[in-house]
């Protein structure tokens, strides 16, 4: 970083680090990794400023709010750096490419109509009518008795 002073030309100290930081999530057990740039600068006071990036955006430390990218869940732990290239058996290989599905005809387009179930309907319909007609009976039996 650069910063021009009445005619001075101030060059602050600073570097850039890669990590790459594992993770696991403790509800659907999944486990990815993510490459961060670490840009460590100077502030001019002394102190060391930390700026964690991910393909060249801003981004918070690693160690504040990661989410699954399988399922969205927040429970994460992470591993000290390097650690899956330890243990390769905690890796999930790579799914396969799916194979093309098969592309089978339509069958052709008819305006008939589709045959109703007539079993279905007179199963269904018949004590349906059968009840509402029982109902209509009491209704004008209790009618009768009033009047």
């Amino acid at each position: 970083m650069v910063i021009r002073y009445r005619g001075v030309v101030l060059v602050r100290d600073g570097f850039d680090t890669h990590q790459l930081w594992p993770y696991e999530c403790l509800c659907c057990w999944h486990v990815w990794e993510v490459r961060y740039t670490v840009r460590r600068l100077d502030d001019g006071h002394g102190n060391t400023v930390e700026v964690w990036l991910r393909n060249g955006v801003t981004v918070q430390p690693p160690w504040a709010g990661t989410c699954c990218p399988g399922c969205g869940a927040v429970q994460v732990t992470s591993f000290p750096p390097g650690y899956l290239s330890r243990h390769p058996e905690l890796v999930s290989a790579a799914e396969p490419d799916p194979a093309p599905a098969p592309v089978e005809p339509l069958p052709p387009v008819t305006s008939a109509r589709a045959p109703r179930p007539r079993r279905l309907l007179l199963g269904l319909g018949v004590p349906v009518l059968l009840l509402a007609g029982f109902e209509l009976y009491l209704v004008v039996l209790a009618v009768a008795h009033v009047g």
